[in-house]
């Protein structure tokens, strides 16, 4: 028990300082290809922090425990939403304003995939025939952020004056080095989740739900906070927002090809309630375009209920 607990906290460790990497390189990626605060949050830094759950889900697929990718999928989000997002607007202090595009098209998608996903888990099961649809939406939500930051870069630069930078080889090589350690830290989270549920007698996606979840969901937090203490708060929203719809839509459908992934009733049950009511509440708190510090809190006393009445079903 000891020894797999030190081999969870030692993997995960590796597992979010190769993911901090990533973001940075990723990043300056970004920018070299012109790309907006906005769409370098919500899809390039929110796809680098949300790698930690992509790859521990692909590995726990071909481990035979499903669960796992179900249980860290919807524990996430929820602590995305009302963890992450509620401490960035409490430090935010003045709160976080949000601009139109976002509140107009970016955060439908949350709701989109919130339903979506829901709808698919709700008979215990994602099939790969279901992950499909999962994958089409993500692929749509690329392509329209793709597609914005381009005319954005052209806006700026007229069509016919393409920007001459040099390639940042570097931050190419520590993706590709930091890509590596995430799958490294991933492969022995995964078997020391498995390790501890064991010793511990209960489901491995409660232990996925709970402290995967919260361990996976760090690089957002670090960056999301650097980026409001940098008054960048369009990184930081983007960030969260991206990695929601990342991990409701491309990790479960990614993982179902490998195999159906296993929806446990607990999960369905309450977890899956809790993230769609999450999305909702998001979306109607945010019609003014602002989060206040009185919001955030709101969401904090959300997450404690939710982590309380979690671990309360199991003892």
């Amino acid at each position: 028990m000891l020894a797999s607990s030190l081999i969870f906290i030692i993997s995960l460790l590796i597992l979010l300082v190769s993911a901090r990497f990533l973001t940075g390189a990723a990043e300056k990626l970004g920018h070299h290809f012109g790309m907006s605060s906005f769409v370098i949050g919500v899809f390039i830094v929110s796809i680098g922090t949300s790698l930690p759950e992509l790859v521990a889900g692909v590995l726990a697929g071909f481990s035979g425990n499903s669960e796992i990718v179900s249980g860290n999928v919807l524990g996430a989000n929820i602590s995305n939403i009302f963890l992450i997002m509620g401490l960035v607007a409490v430090l935010s202090r003045t709160g976080i304003e949000l601009g139109g595009g976002y509140i107009m098209v970016d955060l439908n998608f949350l709701i989109g995939s919130s339903l979506l996903l829901g709808l698919i888990m709700m008979d215990g099961e994602i099939v790969f025939s279901e992950g499909v649809f999962l994958l089409a939406a993500y692929a749509i939500y690329s392509c329209f952020l793709l597609r914005s930051s381009q005319q954005s870069l052209f806006e700026k630069n007229g069509k016919n004056l393409p920007i001459k930078r040099v390639f940042p080889f570097k931050a190419l090589l520590i993706l590709l080095a930091s890509g590596i350690g995430i799958y490294i830290g991933a492969d022995y989270t995964v078997k020391s989740i498995i390790e501890i549920a064991k010793h511990l007698v209960v489901p491995t996606s409660l232990i996925s739900l709970t402290a995967l979840s919260i361990g996976t969901t760090l690089p957002e937090l670090a960056v999301s906070i650097t980026a409001i203490r940098q008054r960048k708060s369009a990184i930081a929203v983007g960030n969260i927002l991206g990695s929601c719809v990342f991990n409701a839509l491309l990790i479960p459908g990614a993982v179902s090809g490998f195999g159906a992934i296993q929806v446990p009733e607990y999960l369905i049950g309450f977890s899956l309630p809790v993230f769609v009511v999450a999305s909702i509440l998001f979306y109607l708190l945010t019609q003014d375009k602002k989060i206040s510090p009185s919001e955030g809190m709101l969401f904090l006393v959300f997450y404690a209920f939710f982590i309380s009445k979690t671990v309360a079903s199991f003892i």
